[in-house]
């Protein structure tokens, strides 16, 4: 990193825009910041660091006061850098937040902070977030802000802090330069991993021990717990299967006995079903003899009646030719009657043959008669033609004279629509203007809205977060107070344990075996413990307890801090203000937007209302002069019409003469015609139903003499009905197979068998049989028992060994995984009790004493250099950071305390130097080009100061650029190219004074 230029405008004590040309100032490898005190030397390099990462250094940045009081009203403050980071050349300009007077009215209304970074290479996108600009910078640089201001900005007075600091804080600043986050993440992984294993163990155990009480539920034994489980599982198995082979020998002899019992009644029972077989049949057959008369009779009405059917028969044929033969002759008389009412009938009824033989001559006279009516009926049907012409032709006149009115109508109507088209126009372009007018309002609105939104919802936030704040502050001051309660606990048990030390040694002491302290075998009085002496366990419990409380206040103050950051992101968002204010100039807002989106909706159909009620008019006009041109037609057509259907009807009059009209004259013609041909067709039914009546009777009486009754009336009485027929078919199949069935039963050899013998009685098998089921059910039930004991048995002793056998390996390997979660948080077999995040940071001390001794070694000329020392301090302060200094002169290793004032500032600048080294090397070997190095010069004495600036021109070797903050007049001697700051009352300014 190298500076080339530095623009503050209206920044700290400095009112007006002042620029610092590092590139110029810096040519000689070396130069001087020097002034007043309170001139603002400082803020010259918190300029810097705020253009980098957009804070300061140490407790400044908390004031937040960055705009200059000597500043002009409405003055932006700004600060412009130019530098090389990374290899690229970039620019960035910031501007921090500040209170600037209202335009209008009293108060002051805040700005938000502002920044731009610009790549002067021309390459890569310009960025203008401020979380953007703080990456990229992160990036070039490598560091963190804390890091940059340790390495580039080195703090001389907070190097001798740490140089005097105890191992605690020395921690805590090497914590905040050197990400130690992983080393963290890998202890807790180990703590939580242990705990993992140390509850998979447990839940193994208490898996074991669930198993054992089910195995002692399922068998009903008790737990014996001073045996193995696994031995004592086994021995109830073994009991159990034992158990089931004596039941299973009980079912065996049940079933026998059942068996047995239930062959003996079945025996019983067929001999008895026979008996009862036999006795039925018996009964059966001599009813059958017995119905023998009756059966009989039946057979001889069935024959009699299959004799007399055909005559009956016979007969009802004849009766229903008797009856169709008088109603042919009725329909017949009937036909002539009707023809002879009509007018001209004669040339028929005159006609026809008296005798009713001669069918020719009467067809012949109907088809004359027919024929000349016929041609009468051709000659009426075209006058009836002319006269449905004529009726058509004045419907068409009417119609057409209705549609004619039905135009004009329709004329009319379309004339006064039209008329209210022009105001209608004139509105809907009123309305279209209108709703162009709110469209082109709404991005405003929508981003005001949008704006106002954010604001209401971190105002929400804003109260949440605070009212979380303070419950926070509060859970942190009362973790705070216990973890200081518990430290304090720890040290006293400390002390009370190295008072009672003699106790706790003599307590290991063996008559024969020399002290550990005095190395003397004989021990003639030693201490005795009390009841208030402290053991290593109460130390251990109580550091536990206080290391728990430290975690939990370090948890406790990073929400804290979070949430000051989410306080101050949500006050920058909302502008601090009221929440009712905001929801009402968000409602305010809200309403002018929907007005304006509900115009702006309307703009699409009010354009197409517009354009249709544009082409409505013209279709009008157009359709107007249509209907016009139609009604002019139809007027015509209506004329025409009239006159031909005027001239139709004059024919139809001429044509037609007498009291007749064509349709009645048509209609007698027709019925003259059909009644003839149907007068004809029932004469010759009639005369062939006569015919076909005399052969059936002739037929019938032949009948009646083959059959041998008396007449054709007694052959009737004799026919049977078809169900009493089926009645006695059906009585006498039941009786033949009840027949066949009793003579089968009695010819059967069992049926045979058994004719001879006594009745049975199966009441004593059957309570023989129950008896015997009884116990066979009870023998399957305790079997079924003794079964499912078995099986359950088995099963949870097969899972009992798989449990043990999976706990062995787990309780292995979690010892060891305890063990190394032990060695990584700095206890059991640590030697050096210090956890990896402190190794790791020891290690960097080391890295840093290292560095530092060079430098200290050169600066007080081979005398002093740092002692680097990973031994664990007392009271339980974390191991490894341990720093104090050698002295060649005396060959004593001492503390940083001891040093005199200018030996301090050596130490702590050798430090300075050597940290930020380490820190460079830490990043990735970033190339430091410019550095600052701010006050202490002033408690050197000559040779001493001669020493130190060899060491800063060795800095300066290599191109790099070294800055010296300081107020002492040699130093103005030594360095010819200078920045003074001046202090004036209306703010500071700045002169630059470069070497030739």
């Amino acid at each position: 990193m190298r500076l080339h230029k530095l623009e503050i405008t209206a920044f700290g004590p400095f009112a007006r825009t002042e620029t610092v040309d590092f590139d110029a100032l810096g040519a000689d490898g070396l130069f001087l910041l020097h002034g007043q005190t309170g001139a603002g030397k400082t803020t010259i390099l918190d300029a810097v660091a705020f253009a980098l990462y957009g804070t300061v250094p140490g407790a400044r940045k908390d004031g937040k006061r960055f705009l200059s009081d000597h500043a002009e009203p409405g003055a932006v403050p700004t600060v412009m850098l130019d530098a090389t980071l990374g290899g690229r050349r970039v620019r960035i300009t910031r501007s921090p937040e500040f209170f600037r007077p209202k335009k209008r009215g009293a108060g002051t209304t805040k700005q938000n902070a502002k920044a731009a970074l610009t790549w002067l290479d021309g390459t890569g996108q310009n960025l203008t977030r401020l979380d953007e600009i703080g990456d990229a910078v992160g990036t070039a640089l490598g560091m963190s802000a804390d890091q940059f201001f340790q390495v580039v900005l080195l703090p001389q007075g907070e190097f001798a802090r740490f140089l005097r600091a105890d191992s605690d804080e020395r921690g805590n600043l090497l914590e905040r330069l050197f990400d130690t986050s992983r080393f963290g993440d890998i202890e807790e992984w180990f703590a939580d991993a242990r705990r993992a294993s140390a509850a998979a163990l447990e839940t193994s155990r208490i898996a074991t021990d669930k198993l054992l009480g089910q195995i002692s539920t399922a068998s009903g034994e008790d737990e014996q717990h001073d045996r193995v489980p696994v031995e004592w599982a086994s021995d109830v198995l073994d009991a159990s299967r034992a158990a089931l082979n004596q039941s299973a020998q009980a079912l065996a002899l049940a079933r026998i006995t059942s068996d047995t019992a239930v062959v003996t009644l079945r025996e019983l029972e067929t001999t008895r079903d026979l008996q009862q077989r036999r006795t039925v049949a018996r009964e059966q057959y001599a009813q059958y003899e017995a119905g023998t008369a009756e059966r009989a009779a039946l057979r001889l009405e069935l024959e009699r009646s299959a004799a007399a059917g055909p005559v009956a028969a016979l007969a009802a044929e004849v009766d229903e030719s008797t009856r169709r033969h008088t109603a042919a002759s009725a329909a017949s008389d009937r036909a002539y009657r009707a023809l002879a009412q009509l007018d001209g009938s004669e040339a028929v009824t005159e006609g026809l043959c008296t005798s009713g033989t001669d069918f020719v001559a009467d067809r012949t006279v109907v088809a004359t008669a027919v024929r000349a009516w016929t041609t009468e009926v051709g000659a009426l049907e075209q006058l009836r033609i002319l006269v449905r012409r004529a009726e058509s032709e004045e419907r068409t006149a009417q119609q057409l004279a209705a549609e004619l009115a039905t135009v004009e109508r329709a004329v009319e109507t379309m004339q006064s629509e039209r008329a209210t088209l022009p105001d209608a126009i004139d509105a809907v372009e009123a309305a279209v203007h209108s709703a162009v007018h709110a469209a082109a309002e709404i991005p405003a609105l929508d981003v005001e809205r949008t704006r106002i939104g954010k604001a209401v919802e971190a105002a929400v936030e804003l109260s949440k977060t605070r009212t979380k704040l303070a419950a926070a502050e509060k859970a942190h001051a009362s973790a705070k107070s216990a973890f200081n309660d518990a430290r304090a606990h720890t040290l006293d048990l400390r002390e009370q344990r190295l008072e009672g030390m003699a106790a706790e040694l003599a307590s290991r002491l063996v008559d024969g075996q020399p002290c550990v302290v005095c190395g003397s075998e004989e021990h003639p009085a030693p201490t005795q413990a009390t009841e208030s002496t402290v053991t290593k366990e109460d130390e251990d419990a109580a550091a536990a307890l206080e290391h728990r409380a430290a975690a939990l206040t370090e948890k406790k103050a990073a929400l804290v801090l979070d949430l000051v950051r989410a306080r101050d992101s949500l006050v920058q968002q909302s502008g601090d203000r009221d929440s009712t204010q905001l929801v009402e100039a968000l409602g305010t807002v809200d309403a002018a937007l929907k007005k304006a989106r509900t115009e702006a909706a309307q703009l699409d159909p009010l354009r197409a209302r517009l354009t249709h009620l544009r082409s409505e008019d013209q279709r009008i006009a157009a359709a107007i002069g249509e209907k016009q041109s139609v009604a002019a037609g139809l007027a015509a057509r209506a004329t025409q019409v009239r006159a031909s259907a005027q001239e139709m009807r004059s024919r139809i009059a001429a044509a037609v003469d007498g009291a007749e009209s064509i349709d009645q004259r048509l209609a007698r013609l027709e019925e003259l015609i059909t009644l003839s041909t149907d007068l004809v067709d029932k004469r010759v039914a009639a005369a062939g139903s006569a015919t076909e009546l005399q052969k059936l009777t002739d037929a019938l009486a032949a009948k009646v003499a083959e059959s041998g009754f008396d007449s054709a009336a007694d052959a009737a009485q004799r026919v049977v009905p078809p169900a009493r027929i089926a009645s006695i078919e059906k009585h006498l199949a039941d009786a033949n197979d009840v027949r066949a069935h009793a003579e089968q039963v009695l010819a059967e050899p069992a049926i045979l068998a058994v004719a001879d013998t006594e009745p049975v009685d199966t009441v004593a098998a059957k309570n023989a049989v129950d008896a015997a089921s009884t116990q066979l059910h009870a023998a399957v039930a305790a079997h079924a028992e003794c079964k499912r004991r078995v099986e359950q048995l088995e099963d949870l002793t097969a899972q009992l060994w798989a449990a043990v056998d999976r706990v062995a390996p787990m309780q292995a390997k979690h010892e060891e995984l305890a063990a190394l979660a032990d060695v990584v948080a700095g206890r059991g077999q640590n030697a050096r009790k210090m956890s990896l995040r402190s190794y790791v940071l020891a290690s960097r001390l080391e890295d840093v004493a290292e560095s530092a001794s060079a430098r200290l070694r050169r600066m007080s000329s081979g005398r002093y250099e740092f002692v680097h020392s990973d031994e664990a301090e007392s009271r339980g302060r974390r191991g490894g950071l341990g720093l104090d200094i050698r002295d060649d002169y005396t060959g004593v290793v001492r503390s940083a305390k001891t040093l005199s004032g200018g030996e301090s500032f050596l130490a702590s600048l050798s430090l300075a130097l050597g940290l930020a080294d380490v820190v460079a090397a830490e990043s990735g070997g970033v190339v430091l080009d410019t550095i600052f190095i701010d006050e202490g010069f002033g408690t050197l004495d000559a040779d001493t100061l001669e020493s130190v600036m060899g060491v800063l021109d060795e800095l300066r070797a290599g191109g790099r650029v070294v800055g010296i903050v300081s107020h002492v007049d040699e130093m103005r001697q030594r360095i010819p190219s200078r920045l003074h700051v001046i202090r004036e009352r209306d703010g500071s300014r700045l002169q630059l004074f470069a070497a030739s």
